[in-house]
């Protein structure tokens, strides 16, 4: 593991005073280097050849002041690399430390990079914690739903084995093909379970192995809201930055349909739960002071579980629900990481707090900035 006298070692030889921003090349990579050029700070993507256009062509700085007048763009340096995984590579690793890197990881990051080699030789500092990534996987010891119930957080109720199933319920089983997407399907029974499941496999979506691992949970249905948070251990305070849902294909499609179409399509429509993007959504008021509560709950079940805990960005993903007169939150996914929804400085809550919008990008920009500024920069890095 990469210790914090590591991460100490190689700041000895950064100047401070010239800091990168370090993103792998999608998911929220732009939203973090837009926020990191607002605070003066360079930038750096690592792209996958081939992917790499958004970064190496259509969003790169270059001067424009023959148009507007100024600089445009938000991504300084490209390094470019034949699989997202060679971010390992010790000359990759080299480059970004030259740069003076402060590597922020979103999800792509840990779907196509290794785990225990991020964790163990990965030596550019990150920020964040980098040991709690892995606990988003549901067949990890401890994992989200541990944390979870540790929080005191609400969860859908969880079934062991499909013989169990009572009500209606979502398998949460990944593709075979993709194994970081989701070939999720719902089941109101054993039989509908069975009936489901083996289609998958027959078709080759799905693994055996995959299915064993599926999380098996109760269908929540309310308003589903994602609510996007930001922890500052300078402040020691639970920032919400916004509320979004997510647009999922086809799903999305399907749901656009007359009642009457979606019946004609029951036999031959394969239902996909993808995600495809987020929009901004907004929740009444009188709900956000719950809504805080379950922040610094879930905050302070990471310090005790995983010191130092949360540090910066995430997200706890689930759904108001309506029970006997009052609403409740029922919690059934996290992101321990920068979630993928720059939408979400569209929503007024960051506005509420700082005067102005503040993008998630933006807000982990500043506290780079608040550490450098108390020169204690290392406390928010792993």
């Amino acid at each position: 593991m990469i210790s914090q006298k590591d991460i100490q070692h190689i700041l000895k030889n950064y100047d401070t005073e010239k800091l990168t921003v370090g993103v792998l090349g999608g998911h929220s990579a732009l939203d973090v280097c837009a926020g990191a050029k607002k605070l003066g700070l360079r930038t750096v993507a690592v792209c996958q050849k081939g992917r790499d256009a958004p970064y190496s062509k259509y969003f790169k700085t270059r001067d424009a002041t023959d148009r507007a007048g100024i600089t445009i763009g938000c991504i300084d340096d490209v390094i470019l690399v034949d699989k997202f995984g060679d971010i390992v590579k010790p000359e990759v690793q080299e480059r970004l430390r030259k740069l003076n890197t402060i590597f922020i990881h979103n999800r792509y990051f840990w779907v196509y990079c290794d785990f225990h080699k991020i964790e163990t030789e990965f030596k550019v500092p990150i920020f964040g914690t980098r040991s709690l990534l892995k606990l988003e996987e549901r067949d990890q010891p401890k994992n989200q739903y541990y944390l979870l119930e540790k929080a005191g957080i609400r969860i859908p109720k969880i079934f062991k084995k499909p013989q169990e199933i009572d009500r209606l319920v979502l398998v949460k089983v990944n593709e075979a093909a993709r194994g970081y997407e989701r070939a999720f399907f719902t089941a109101a029974s054993v039989e509908e379970y069975r009936e489901k499941s083996d289609a998958l496999l027959a078709k080759k979506s799905i693994t055996k192995e995959s299915l064993e691992k599926a999380v098996i949970e109760e269908f929540i249905i309310g308003a589903p809201v994602n609510f996007n948070f930001f922890y500052s251990p300078f402040a020691g305070e639970v920032e919400l930055l916004g509320t979004d849902t997510r647009r999922q294909t086809n799903l999305d499609g399907l749901l656009r349909l007359p009642a009457w179409s979606q019946m004609e399509l029951a036999e031959k429509f394969d239902p996909k739960i993808i995600e495809t993007g987020h929009y901004a959504v907004t929740v009444k008021e009188s709900l956000l002071g719950k809504i805080l509560e379950l922040g610094e709950r879930f905050v302070k079940a990471t310090q005790k579980e995983h010191a130092p805990g949360i540090i910066g960005p995430f997200a706890l993903q689930g759904a108001v629900v309506a029970e006997e007169g009052k609403e409740d939150i029922v919690i059934f996914d996290v992101s321990l990481r920068i979630p993928g929804s720059p939408g979400t400085r569209f929503t007024p809550y960051s506005g509420y707090l700082y005067g102005q919008d503040v993008s998630v990008g933006e807000r982990v920009a500043m506290e780079i900035a608040e550490g450098v500024k108390q020169g204690r920069l290392a406390e928010i890095l792993t």
